[in-house]
């Protein structure tokens, strides 16, 4: 039988300490923990799936090669950073004994920290209180249509969305109509179901619930509803106006560098390096005389940044960097992206 971890043991490791309290506790009953065999590897050299990982418990030992650079023990502050963060990995992870740990999906991690920290609200602003317990916003930043999102459109994004209530039986789309919201289910549960020539009735496609969305292939493709959605219980929905969503769907206006671009304009004294993930991110590695603002903080410690200065923004993906120079730009400030993040960097100090 699958076992979780616990919201306080989640809440030890960076950058998981960073999220609010709605979301770890969203997180931590998805994030199973696994075990490795004496020998085992949770992960080889060269290694580029997008896995966030943490050792719980035992000792792990990182390789270059056959050759041994690192141990990590479960429990000590080492632990409660990811190991070997940089995609492709550098390193291998081999279990010395029995190890526990766990492998959390990067992106969704990434997301997560991201609206977390350009948001200036907590979840239950959002959520009415007849709404389902389960945190339908950390199950809807796993959705494909939410990953089609740009980061630094992730706020807006939440609080455009619109509340309606519906009754059982209550039609929500109906085929062959014109596409005009985007939705997302908060509580209840909808039915699927399409009209075929040899079948008026409809023929049953799917059964949909709470965090799942539809609508929105109508709206990218400008065509017409292919399905009839209804109401399978009493429920609510959020909805995204057409035009709001075709806004948010596309990329806000930021300059993305690689990183001989940003290199070349740090060494020329054209920009300077700032880092907006979490300090303990920071105090694990960081490009050679960054500036650690938090993207959280970015708001408040405006008077701390030189106006005048040029700053390549980074993070660990790319996500919250853009966000945060998103914010910037807004209020003038000149800032180039890193594209990738530190995670793809070779340079990491």
């Amino acid at each position: 039988m699958p076992r979780f971890l616990d919201v306080a043991t989640l809440a030890r490791f960076s950058p998981l300490n960073g999220l609010k309290k709605d979301n770890r506790h969203a997180l931590a009953k998805k994030t199973e923990i696994r075990e490795a065999r004496d020998g085992e590897f949770l992960f080889s050299e060269g290694d580029a799936a997008k896995r966030t990982v943490y050792v719980l418990s035992g000792t792990v030992e990182l390789l270059e090669g056959s050759t041994s650079v690192e141990t990590i023990e479960g429990g000590t502050p080492e632990s409660y950073n990811p190991l070997s963060p940089v995609l492709p990995r550098a390193r291998s992870a081999r279990a010395m004994g029995n190890v526990e740990y766990i492998s959390i999906d990067t992106d969704l991690l990434d997301v997560m920290l991201t609206w977390d920290q350009t948001g200036q609200y907590e979840v239950t602003e959002l959520r009415g209180e007849q709404d389902s317990p389960d945190d339908w916003m950390a199950i809807l930043l796993q959705t494909k249509a939410l990953q089609k999102i740009p980061p630094a459109n992730i706020q807006a994004i939440f609080m455009r969305l619109q509340q309606v209530n519906y009754q059982q039986g209550d039609v929500v789309i109906k085929q062959g109509d014109e596409g005009d919201y985007f939705y997302v289910i908060t509580r209840g549960s909808c039915s699927v179901t399409r009209e075929t020539p040899l079948n008026d009735g409809g023929i049953k496609l799917a059964e949909l619930e709470i965090g799942e969305t539809f609508g929105e292939e109508a709206l990218i493709s400008e065509g017409k509803r292919n399905a009839t959605v209804t109401m399978k219980s009493d429920g609510c929905l959020m909805r995204l106006g057409k035009e709001d969503f075709r806004t948010l769907l596309n990329e806000p206006m930021l300059d993305w560098v690689d990183e001989d671009q940003a290199d070349k304009l740090v060494s020329e004294g054209s920009a300077a390096w700032l880092d907006v993930r979490l300090p303990s991110e920071f105090g694990a590695s960081h490009k050679d005389g960054a500036v650690n603002v938090p993207l959280y903080f970015i708001r408040l410690k405006l008077k701390t940044l030189d106006p005048d200065q040029t700053y390549v923004i980074y993070c660990d993906t790319g996500r919250r960097s853009s966000a945060a120079a998103f914010i910037l730009n807004e209020r003038g400030f000149k800032t180039y992206v890193l594209k990738g993040g530190i995670n793809q960097s070779r340079l990491v100090k």
